[in-house]
């Protein structure tokens, strides 16, 4: 079963969530350290097919790590990003990471990176 995952990624932490079949598996936030996501991905989602973040100033550093893991992380347009999650009634970082999470699992993104 195919995994999906959003980050939504700060300067100190990253909130994480992990959907699988329509349904989210896990949650919780991690230091923002591409290192440690990598260790917590291979951990908890091994069968992981796309992991989505946002464009932002932490984006090019969240993007070659993991790809340098050999992990499918995928970089998506936040402003379009953000029209999705605005729909969302209570938006909190892990919230929003659920929502990107939705939004990998569903293929509904404008890819900036791949």
């Amino acid at each position: 079963m195919a995994e999906y995952i959003g980050l939504d990624v700060s300067m100190k932490e990253t909130a994480v969530s992990i959907r699988c079949e329509g349904k989210r598996i896990s949650r919780g936030k991690c230091a923002s350290d591409p290192k440690i996501i990598a260790q917590l991905v291979r951990k908890r989602a091994p069968a992981v097919e796309r992991i989505v973040i946002e464009t932002g100033p932490l984006s090019v550093w969240f993007w070659h790590a993991p790809k340098a893991e050999e992990l499918p992380v995928i970089c998506i347009d936040a402003r379009h990003a953000a029209k999705a999650l605005d729909m969302a009634p209570n938006r909190t970082d892990a919230n929003d990471a659920d929502g990107l999470a939705q939004l990998a699992e569903i293929g509904y993104f404008k890819q900036a990176a791949s």
